[in-house]
Order: structure tokens, then sequence, then C-alpha cells
């Protein structure tokens, strides 16, 4: 088995583990409640899912044939390209983490649920937004796994529309949760955890 081949099946495995993961979460947090997705702002509510769509394409593009996107591969040395699978694991323990402690409050979009509650458990201890932290790790792990700068452009693009969109998703919960919202804050990274002063101890 050449070593083209070995990174395909292992992209194709991480992608068989975390799918029927993530759709499992997403039915089990599903109310029947319509949510409002036009509070992310049309452009990020349309750019963000063609990106998401163009992604998903590509990927499907290297797993049936790599040769479809090689007008942006690159030659990148085997070791390099197996710090990717690094990477991916290490995102796919944060995405289930993060499903996990979620529960209810899971949805695709900057809304609040009517019954959405303050999760300040598992990862949500250190970071507010680990989701977007393990789609960060997943930019690094998809570009060096498939040697392919394209995943990289689609995962910065991804990932800067959802920094921008985590402004009115905090706006809409400091607006449910008031205080212990901002207080959380105070104590928390956006998507690193937060060095503590050390100048007040």
């Amino acid at each position: 088995m050449n070593d083209e081949r070995l990174f395909r099946l292992i992209l194709l495995a991480g992608f068989v583990i975390l799918v029927p993961i993530g759709v499992f979460h997403r039915l089990k947090a599903r109310t029947g409640e319509k949510l409002d997705r036009r509070q992310e702002g049309l452009f990020i509510l349309v750019t963000l899912r063609l990106c998401g769509i163009t992604g998903m394409l590509g990927v499907l593009a290297y797993l049936i044939n790599p040769a479809w996107i090689a007008w942006s591969a690159l030659p990148l040395p085997a070791w390099l390209r197996w710090t990717g699978v690094g990477f991916g694991v290490i995102s796919e323990l944060l995405f289930v983490w993060t499903l996990t402690n979620l529960g209810k409050n899971l949805t695709d979009t900057v809304v609040t649920r009517q019954q959405h509650t303050l999760v300040t458990t598992g990862p949500y201890r250190w970071i507010r937004h680990p989701f977007y932290t393990a789609a960060a790790l997943m930019i690094p792990a998809s570009f060096l796994l498939t040697a392919n700068w394209f995943f990289l452009a689609i995962g910065v693009a991804v990932f800067l529309l959802l920094a921008i969109r985590t402004r009115k998703e905090e706006e809409n919960l400091i607006a449910r949760f008031g205080d212990d919202y901002r207080n959380y804050m105070q104590r928390t990274g956006r998507f690193l955890p937060k060095l503590k002063d050390r100048r007040n101890g």
C-alpha cells in the first residue's frame, strides 16, 4: 500500500467515526423549535455554508481520486503528513468531548434555544467555543494529511467566518444569561484557555 492510499484511508476512517457521532448528537438535541438563522447576517449565513459545501466536495474528490484536485497538491514529506494525523485525533476527541457536554444546547447557528442552559463543564470550563477550536485543529490536520493547500485555504476561510460569527453568538448569550455569562467570559478564553494574570497572583 502506498502512502497516498494510506492517508486517504486514514481520512476516510476519521469521517466514518466522527460523522455518525455528530449526527447522533444533532438528532438528540432536536426540540422541534424553529431557530431564526437570519440572526447570523446574510453574508455569514450564505458564505459559511458555501465554504462548508465546497470543503466537503473537496474531501470527497480527494477520497475518490486525488488527481481531481492535484492542481493544489504540495510535495510534503511523509513524516510531516503524519503530524496531520495527530492534529486530527486531537480535533476529533475535542469534538466528541464538546458534543457530550452541550446536550440539548447544540445548534448550528448563533440562536439560543428557549430552554438554553449555560454550559461550563468539560472543555467549556476553560474555553467558550471549543467546537470552533476543534474546527481550527482540523485545518492543519486536513491540510497536512492530504498535502493539499486547498484544504488549508477553505479551512482558514471557514474558521474566520466562525470567529466573526461568535460576536453575535456571545451577544445572544449575554442577553440570555446576563452577568453570569459576563463573569464566565472573564475567566475563560474565546478559543484558547485564558492565561492567569500573574499580577493578581
